[in-house]
């Protein structure tokens, strides 16, 4: 199985890293797209070029930047109007679908959690924070032989959300594999979720990256140890 999470804060840069790496885009299973910001999604036009047939689960958001689609029948209507004064001509179709910056993309939109092939899953989170407030996040769920490896992107609705939601495909986290956007996060919270995910979600490896920050990295390696993986671009992490 071959699988591609998330496309990159740029599509030079990513398609540079392809080429390099010696990856097939089109012998990819499947893309997912853990969220809508642009240092996840501006590789996507040229992974749409390449293999614009490639199934791509993106979050559902209500006129979100992947696309979305509603029933005809979601607005209040007045008859009263004359026809050219009322959406449709008073004569909507039965789903209404909507724009996006990749409109030759094969999006498949996300909101609960979602088998995508045997012992893979996607799971929807959505966060509460202020500043990404009501935004939808993907990760993925890959059942292994040493439990369930996760793989996050940005973990906005919070890491702990992620594994709350996770545990209802298995409870045994082997591995962590992302960001947990903690980069900015003082000292004291970093050190309770890098204890908590060590001492009471008892997941087994971490293997940080991206907004992790540089002090949460610290955090992990004293609670992880050698249960610590560096996950820099380019890095291969094998199941330990």
């Amino acid at each position: 199985m071959r699988v591609l999470f998330d496309t990159g804060n740029n599509a030079d840069i990513f398609s540079h890293n392809v080429e390099v790496s010696d990856v097939d885009l089109n012998k990819l299973d499947f893309a997912v797209i853990s969220h809508r910001h642009g240092d996840h999604t501006s590789g996507l036009n040229y992974l749409v070029s390449v293999n614009p047939d490639l199934r791509i689960y993106a979050p559902k958001e209500g006129f979100g930047v992947f696309g979305a689609a509603l029933s005809g029948t979601f607005y209040r209507k007045d008859e009263s109007l004359p026809s050219h004064m009322r959406y449709y001509d008073g004569h909507p179709p039965e789903q209404m679908t909507f724009g996006t910056p990749w409109p030759y993309a094969n999006f498949v939109w996300i909101d609960s959690q979602v088998e995508v092939a045997p012992g893979i899953y996607v799971v929807s989170t959505v966060s509460q924070t202020p500043g990404t407030l009501e935004l939808r996040e993907l990760s993925l769920a890959i059942k292994t032989h040493k439990g369930m490896v996760l793989v996050v992107g940005c973990s906005h609705p919070g890491i702990e959300k992620i594994l709350e939601a996770s545990f209802a495909i298995d409870d045994h986290v082997h591995l962590i594999f992302g960001g947990l956007h903690l980069v900015t996060t003082e000292d004291p919270e970093i050190s309770r979720i890098a204890t908590e995910l060590h001492d009471e979600w008892k997941v087994d490896c971490v293997a940080p990256g991206h907004c992790t920050g540089e002090a949460t990295f610290t955090a992990l390696q004293r609670a992880f140890g050698e249960q610590y993986f560096y996950a820099g671009v380019g890095s291969v992490i094998e199941l330990p």
